[in-house]
């Protein structure tokens, strides 16, 4: 498979690092996903968009722009709208402390833009912490006339953002680490396969958690999880050489 050609830098990989954090943003560290707060078309047209991804009739990429087109408000604005409104999953501060207290590196991978993850970020955990956390997502131009459109890290990709492309290149290490992915909807598909522990955000309703059904569908192994004071003690665990992957994943859906 051709690598989609990035237009976005890396930052830099984690090589010395035994252990990597990479997770998913909406959804997953925060409780809802940004573009449910009454922008654009909101939660059931992209309900429905989501359903088409999950079964291919549709790309990530496509969708989301369409989705992203359909809001009128400006940039500005959209982020004050979220820093006012956004909340973060119950169990992420102290997720974040723990990796802090022991090296762990913790990395954003996202579909949306940096500087909106950036600001919400910020107003969610504070200026110091917000500044130490890569963000690795797409990001926004904002035409003179105040007009803004999402840039695509991969345009070229049906994902217009690979998340893969962010794991992959700690398996060229000499020494790989071992990686553990955080994601909950159709934007991690493409990632979910290459991590070495996939936790599977499932704190919706029935039929609504799309990694989830790729997963089973797709047999990836996975590890269910409502927030991420549930995921804390298995990924402490693996850190400290008390549990094995192979056996957290006998847990595992499929």
């Amino acid at each position: 498979m051709d690598v989609p050609k990035s237009m976005l830098p890396y930052p830099p990989l984690h090589a010395n690092s035994p252990f990597v954090v990479l997770s998913d943003w909406d959804g997953t560290i925060t409780t809802l996903d940004s573009n449910d707060y009454n922008l654009g078309f909101g939660l059931q047209k992209r309900r429905a968009m989501n359903l088409e991804v999950l079964s291919g009739r549709m790309t990530f990429r496509d969708a989301f722009r369409e989705m992203l087109e359909s809001i009128n408000t400006p940039f500005p604005e959209c982020v004050e709208i979220l820093k006012k409104n956004m909340t973060i999953d119950p169990g992420f501060k102290a997720f974040y402390a723990w990796c802090k207290e022991n090296n762990v590196p913790f990395v954003i991978i996202s579909s949306g833009m940096e500087p909106l993850i950036r600001a919400v970020l910020t107003n969610l955990i504070g200026e110091t912490d917000a500044k130490e956390i890569d963000i690795i997502s797409n990001t926004v131009k904002i035409e003179e006339n105040g007009k803004w459109n999402i840039q695509y890290r991969h345009p070229e990709s049906g994902y217009g953002h690979d998340k893969s492309q962010a794991i992959i290149p700690y398996r060229a290490l000499p020494q790989k680490p071992t990686l553990f992915f955080f994601g909950d909807g159709v934007s991690d598909m493409s990632a979910a396969i290459h991590a070495d522990l996939l936790f599977v955000k499932n704190d919706k309703p029935e039929g609504q958690n799309d990694l989830a059904a790729y997963c089973i569908k797709e047999k990836i192994k996975h590890i269910l999880f409502k927030d991420f004071t549930q995921a804390l003690p298995i990924v402490s665990a693996v850190v400290r050489g008390e549990e094995t992957i192979p056996d957290i994943l006998k847990a595992s859906p499929v």
